[in-house]
């Protein structure tokens, strides 16, 4: 026989002889005759049915399981720590293309760019650099899902594809890629843990 089912099977024969020693008890000190119990008719034998509470039996995860629960685990740690940015991103990139939609010749756009750029390096810059590269390729995926731009695309509007350029090989050294797009399919993963965190924001509101 399995392990595992000798282990059940021994932990319901124990269960039930606890009970059944509960029963013996409860007769002799309430000094009854008969004690009701549920019970099957096998031939000509009729034997008591008890319950027993629910118990889960757990033997230690194969391998290959363990491995596919730490990815995900990494993989929903890194989404909760930069979905809040994603989120910002998008806000802050809207407003960005409505100022500059304002503003009357590319030296102002400069001029604003500049101070939006100061401005968010305030904000956001020691939290940012705190990230991991790991958490940084999940970050630039999640940008592209709140604005429908990848990073290298975004850059190139606001700077310049000469900018464009240089980020992204400084980003190609440390294993990034700033034109990581969002694949709805190939990053499935993602948007689950993005609509768990939504519905969990949700009831946080609500509460």
């Amino acid at each position: 026989m399995h392990p595992l089912k000798k282990s059940i099977l021994f932990l319901s024969l124990v269960a039930g002889i606890f009970a059944c020693s509960k029963s013996a008890a409860a007769q002799e000190a309430h000094g009854a005759d008969k004690i009701p119990l549920h019970a099957v008719v096998v031939g000509t034998d009729t034997i008591p049915v008890i319950t027993l509470a629910i118990i889960d039996v757990v033997d230690k995860l194969p391998k290959r399981l363990r491995k596919e629960r730490e990815r995900y685990s990494r993989l929903r740690n890194a989404v909760y720590v930069t979905y809040p940015y994603a989120k910002s991103a998008a806000r802050i990139l809207k407003d960005v293309s409505v100022e500059l939609a304002k503003l009357p010749n590319g030296r102002a756009r400069k001029a604003y760019l500049a101070s939006k750029e100061k401005e968010l390096k305030a904000q956001f810059g020691d939290k940012l650099t705190n990230l991991s590269v790991y958490q940084g390729k999940v970050l630039m995926k999640l940008i592209d899902r709140e604005t429908g731009q990848n990073c290298f695309e975004i850059i190139k509007e606001l700077k310049g594809g000469f900018n464009a350029r240089v980020w992204q090989t400084v980003a190609f050294f440390f294993g990034g890629n700033l034109k990581s797009d969002y694949d709805m399919q190939e990053d499935k993963d993602i948007e689950v843990i993005v609509q768990e965190l939504e519905m969990y924001q949700r009831y946080r509101a609500y509460n």
